[in-house]
């Protein structure tokens, strides 16, 4: 029988919203949606709400490249809080001294821009999420069972985000994966329940292939699009999720950029499930 392969990770969050990363230019995961699985695992596992795989792409046209994997084993075309995380892990590991990078996704080049402080620790990252698209072409817009009132916002991955006026009293827990699944979203979609607050916007999240999370970048941001096209925010505002806030802006040239923190929790060695 041969020995388990261990591998190195660094598990970090954005807002609360945690991923587990590995370096793959340095380790090879070669089933990433049964390790996603196995390590995701709160209890019998590191615990996160899914895996990070940082790459270096054979081309030039960006410095780094992201693949992310849900707790569930699904892969996800975009992460907002991953996409941060990810500056903060290439520059403060030394893989760059650049504060400018483009990361390849699995929906293009995104662009990050990291504010660093005298000791060279990165404070916060801003990412150009790009332009959003408010319709679906994919969902059957007649069909399944009624769903809440909601705007559909298409910003790398598909969310539908419902204002609610008292965010406290929505099950997520129930309404979330009966419409994650939804007829209407045939690839499956993130939700997002949001309530205008003077301070900002208080949104929670039952992310597509995690359940409820402690934040999603491209929720916040799919947030304030639609609050603005609603009329019920300016083009910029913070948005207040359970782990952490984030700023929101965008842009007249139809760009969504958001800013905020990331932190590195600890680093490991974990062995690849056997499959």
């Amino acid at each position: 029988m041969s020995r388990p392969t261990l591998i190195h990770f660094t598990k970090m969050h954005g807002a609360g919203n945690d991923y587990i990363y590995v370096d793959t230019t340095r380790f090879d995961i070669p089933d990433p949606e049964a390790t996603a699985i196995a390590w995701s695992r709160r209890h019998h596992g590191i615990g996160s709400d899914g895996l990070v795989l940082i790459g270096r792409p054979d081309h030039e046209v960006a410095d780094f490249s992201m693949r992310l994997f849900n707790a569930d084993g699904s892969e996800a075309p975009m992460c907002g809080n991953a996409s941060r995380c990810i500056g903060k892990y290439v520059y403060e590991k030394g893989l760059t001294d650049r504060t400018h990078l483009r990361l390849l996704t699995a929906t293009g080049i995104k662009t990050l821009e990291l504010s660093v402080d005298s000791q060279g620790l990165v404070e916060s990252i801003s990412v150009d999420i790009g332009i959003p698209a408010l319709e679906n072409p994919r969902a059957f817009l007649t069909e399944g069972p009624p769903i809440p009132e909601g705007t559909f916002v298409d910003i790398g991955n598909h969310h539908y985000v419902i204002f609610v006026d008292d965010i406290d009293a929505v099950d997520i827990n129930s309404l979330g994966p009966k419409l994650e699944r939804h007829q209407r979203f045939p690839l499956r979609c993130n939700i997002e329940f949001a309530e205008i607050r003077r301070e900002g916007i208080r949104m929670r999240v039952w992310e597509r292939g995690s359940g409820i999370t402690m934040a999603c970048g491209t929720g916040a941001c799919a947030t304030l699009v639609a609050a603005h096209v609603t009329g019920r925010s300016p083009r910029k505002a913070t948005i207040l999720m359970d782990g952490g806030n984030v700023d929101v802006e965008w842009h007249d040239d139809g760009h969504v950029w958001f800013a905020g923190g990331a932190t590195i929790v600890y680093e490991g060695d974990a062995y690849l499930p056997e499959v």
